[in-house]
Formats: structure tokens, C-alpha cells, sequence
């Protein structure tokens, strides 16, 4: 990668896709988004993951967005790309699309199949031929308990001791897991980096010796994440949780409160509001609300300042 491993000091944008009404990957928002988040501090892009819809673009889209990201980014910041399917073999087919089209790190996550008896070595063992085919290095999404493919934390301590593998996202709020990469970590004497997925508690992951943050919702609360990662790595941990405390109420109301109802609906309409996106338009059934869209309208009034850059 001819990124050092420093870009990882900070926050990265788990980045949403916007979309024109039918579907397709909106250039001229994606060109305006890809300025928005460097602009807010993002140090390196995240695409085709949840938030991003990645599962749910069709495959001549989601090569859309590789090939525009690349393009509009043009080296300043790291793009990275997930390629999660169902086997090895549709992994690195993805794989061989999207590192050509000039992406970083390519991201495995657990596969999307029900499958309780796909654990232990079946699991490593489809790691591994992914991480062997690449071209590039890689990056591990662990889910946890989230993931309908539970990866154990032994599997992924060893994956993680792969030299090919540079990045960790970590979103599974599970101590198991925490005792795990970090171990690997040492192993790999800080040749490993560590990304808090946890929006709304990052601070305990960073004082835990997490390099930075990778965030859902990167787009518009990727200031206050780079914030939180400057103090909490001045050791002002304390400053940094009440930025933490406070933009979890920001996020509760562009989500839809606590039971997170509107979710991408409310980020993608705050986009909106704030010129960044053209449409509001998802792949997922996430409806905004009234309630919603009155939350969005007081973020947009009270946050300005952290918003836009």
C-alpha cells in the first residue's frame, strides 16, 4: 500500500452510496461526497459495506463506485472496498474486479449464508484462500455476534496474524474480541491496524490501544469522530467522551431515536439538506419519518459548525 500506516490514526468513513431515483450511483453526489469527507477529517473510505449498500448494488454498480471513488479521490486518501460473498471463489472474483480498478485494502467480512456448522476451520480456510489471492492487502470486518456467520475470536486472531492483512475493523462490542485483535496486534508489532466500528461508544476502544474509528454514518459525523480520535490520543479521554456523549444524541435523531427506525433514511436525507446528495434513495426499507425529518432540520441548525467544513 503507498499509504503508511499512520493514515489509520483517526477516522475513516464507512461511506454511504448515494443513489439518482433508479438506483444507479450518483456521479456528480459521489464527486461531492468524496470532498465533503476530506474535508470533515476522514482519512480513508470504506465502500460497499452496510451502510454503504454493497450488498444490494448490482455488480456493474458496485464496479461504478470502485472505478468513480478511485477517480475522485485521486491518492490523497486510502480507498478501501468490500468484497464479501458467499464462497472463495465469488470473493475473489470481486477481488480481481475491484483491486484493478486501483483500490488499497480490500475488505473481507463474514459471508452472508445461514450456516451454523460454518465455523473453525471451514471458516479460516475461506479466509485464507482470499487472503492468498489478493493482490493487495486486506482488511477483516468482525461482527461479532452481528454477523450471521459468527467468526470465533481464535479464527480471527489467526487471520489476523496473516502479514497481508493491515486492517481490523472491529464492530462486535464483544471484550472476547478486544483481548483477541489486540493480541494479534503485538504479534504483529503495530503492523496491524485496529478501526473502533462502535459510533456510539469509541472512546473505550481507543483508550483500549485502537488506532482510530471507521464509522456508518462517516458522512456527516466524521469531524466529531476526528476529534474524539485527537484527544483520545493526546490521553484527554474525558474531553473526548463528552464529544462522544454528544454526538450519540445527534446520531439518535438523524437515525430516528434510539430504536435507530429511520436509520439510512435520515442519513441519506440530511445529505440532501445538506447539498451533498441529489436523492434520498436506498436499497433498504428504512422510511423517514415526520418526527425524523423535524430531528434533521434541528441537527442541521444546531451542528452546523461540525457538519461543514
Amino acid at each position: 500500500m503507498k499509504f503508511g500506516m499512520d493514515v489509520f490514526k483517526g477516522a475513516w468513513s464507512a461511506m454511504s452510496t448515494p443513489l439518482t431515483n433508479d438506483g444507479k450511483v450518483d456521479s456528480n453526489a459521489l464527486c461531492k461526497l468524496v470532498e465533503h469527507q476530506i474535508k470533515l477529517g476522514i482519512k480513508g473510505l470504506f465502500l460497499g459495506g452496510t451502510a454503504g449498500e454493497g450488498p444490494f448494488l448490482p455488480d456493474r454498480e458496485r464496479q461504478r463506485l470502485a472505478e468513480l471513488t478511485v477517480r475522485y479521490v485521486n491518492g490523497r486518501i486510502p480507498v478501501a472496498m468490500q468484497i464479501t460473498d458467499n464462497s472463495a471463489e465469488r470473493m475473489i472474483e470481486n477481488l480481481d474486479r475491484y483491486q484493478d480498478c486501483g483500490i488499497d485494502i480490500a475488505v473481507i467480512a463474514p459471508p452472508f449464508f445461514q450456516l451454523n456448522a460454518a465455523k473453525g476451520n471451514f471458516i479460516y480456510d475461506l479466509y485464507k484462500q482470499v487472503i492468498d489471492a489478493s493482490q493487495i492487502p486486506v482488511g477483516i470486518y468482525n461482527r461479532g455476534k452481528f454477523s450471521s456467520v459468527y467468526v470465533e475470536p481464535e479464527v480471527l486472531g489467526k487471520l489476523l496474524d496473516d502479514p497481508k492483512v493491515i486492517l481490523c475493523k472491529d464492530s462486535a462490542s464483544m471484550p472476547e474480541f478486544v483481548e483477541a485483535i489486540m493480541a494479534a496486534k503485538k504479534r504483529r508489532n503495530n503492523e496491524l491496524a485496529v478501526l473502533c466500528g462502535d459510533e456510539f461508544d469509541c472512546v473505550t476502544y481507543l483508550k483500549a490501544g485502537y488506532d482510530g474509528v471507521l464509522f456508518g454514518g462517516g458522512c456527516f459525523n466524521g469531524a466529531y469522530a476526528a476529534e474524539m480520535c485527537r484527544l483520545a490520543a493526546e490521553g484527554k479521554y474525558d474531553e473526548a467522551q463528552k464529544i462522544q456523549d454528544h454526538l450519540a444524541e445527534v446520531m439518535f435523531k438523524v437515525f430516528g431515536g434510539k430504536s435507530i427506525e429511520c436509520w439510512m433514511a435520515g442519513q441519506k436525507e440530511l445529505m440532501v439538506r445538506l447539498n451533498v446528495f441529489n436523492t434520498a434513495k436506498t436499497y433498504l426499507n428504512y422510511q423517514l419519518n415526520d418526527a425524523c425529518s423535524k430531528a434533521i432540520d434541528e441537527v442541521i441548525r444546531d451542528e452546523k459548525a461540525w457538519l461543514i467544513k
